[in-house]
């Protein structure tokens, strides 16, 4: 495991503790049914983590509408998270970044065929899909929706980064966990994500051992494979390019506004050692000074051989920039990740997550029922 990815502040463990209180009064209420969890009559599969920052929700969801858009009809519901708007939307075409938030504009670009709304109230959001879609839909994909525990998912499928295992991690503050390792025992299925894509046997039993998962729970592994770098700007550059493609004299300049940059660093330098990161926090919202920043920093790389590599979704909030330099706009790529399962585990993931579907669809205009977790 990247070890050097992992920072307790053992200082904060006092606040830590009394977070730890309040997160576990709200899980026990719904085991309690004092507060309740509803569940409805289609298909709904909940993408999600327990701790803060990236575990790859958008890969993950992708790779199920991929899986399922061919025979059903997919809505993807997400809360929209940072989005200049309030209450439910439904995307369309001319729906932006800053309306329906960075993920859910990324997935709907990708996939425009696919329903794609936000709702921060899950159980709102499902019940108006039912009531505007109810044709359209035969199965909901909930974006991070682990811990939204007023609706009971029929999969519940809880990603954990192979760098940050949650059995090595601690609650917020002093660690990144948004509630007790334990919280793991609500997932259907579990899925170790970020792996490297060759790992010994060994440490697949290491892991799978300290996860400590019931029977009932399925575990797999994944690991990402990059698909071509894409210019973000195609009316003005439109030529794809592998990572194998970038020169040796050629300058990167990797502009991140992620959680976690330093594994998808780590893997384009494997293709580059003439990288230099511009960082910003998970989610930023980019403004017209760091746009000027970009054009700074990418104009003091020394050559005339030089480019930008950014995430699909930080590209989903540079694109707002029409006047964006040009020199910017002619040489700033996106790189696409796909997610792969090992272990030779994808047959068995899809034909799990397939049949659920198939044996649970349903005519989405039913009445919901009402559940204890």
């Amino acid at each position: 495991m990247e070890e050097n990815f992992i920072k307790i502040h053992k200082s904060l463990y006092p606040l830590s503790f009394l977070y730890g209180l309040g997160v576990s009064l709200r899980n026990k209420m719904f085991d309690w049914n004092i507060l309740h969890s509803k569940s409805y009559n289609i298909p709904v599969i909940s993408v999600g983590n327990i701790t803060v920052g990236g575990t790859g929700k958008t890969p993950h969801t992708e790779y199920l509408i991929k899986l399922l858009k061919k025979e059903y009809k997919v809505a993807v519901l997400s809360r929209g998270y940072k989005r200049k708007s309030k209450g439910f939307i439904l995307a369309n075409e001319s729906s932006t970044a800053k309306e329906i938030g960075d993920e859910p504009f990324q997935i709907k670009q990708k996939f425009p065929e696919v329903i794609v709304s936000v709702d921060k109230d899950r159980c709102h959001g499902i019940e108006t899909l039912q009531q505007e879609k109810a044709s359209e839909l035969e199965v909901i994909l909930l974006d991070d929706a682990y811990q939204h525990r007023y609706v009971t998912p029929g999969i519940n499928i809880l990603l954990v980064d192979f760098n940050r295992l949650i059995c090595d991690d601690t609650l917020l503050p002093a660690g990144r966990l948004r509630e007790p390792a334990r919280g793991k025992n609500r997932a259907t299925m579990v899925i170790v994500t970020k792996c490297p894509r060759v790992m010994k046997p060994m440490d697949f039993r290491i892991i799978t051992k300290r996860l400590d998962l019931y029977p009932y729970q399925q575990l797999y592994f994944t690991s990402y494979r990059y698909s071509s770098l894409t210019p973000i700007f195609p009316a003005v550059n439109n030529r794809k390019r592998t990572l194998g493609q970038i020169e040796k004299d050629e300058k990167v300049l990797l502009l991140t506004g992620i959680a976690s940059p330093q594994q998808l660093l780590q893997d384009i330098e494997r293709y580059s050692s003439n990288i230099t990161p511009l960082t910003f926090a998970d989610h930023h919202d980019f403004t017209e000074n760091d746009m000027v920043t970009l054009k700074e920093t990418f104009e003091n790389l020394p050559g005339e051989k030089k480019i930008i590599i950014t995430t699909e979704k930080d590209a989903a909030r540079l694109t707002q920039f029409s006047n964006l330099d040009e020199k910017i706009q002619k040489n700033i790529y996106t790189l696409p990740i796909e997610v792969r399962f090992l272990q030779n585990q994808e047959e068995a993931f899809n034909q799990n997550i397939i049949e659920y579907v198939r044996k649970n669809k349903r005519d989405s205009s039913l009445p919901e029922r009402e559940d204890a977790y």
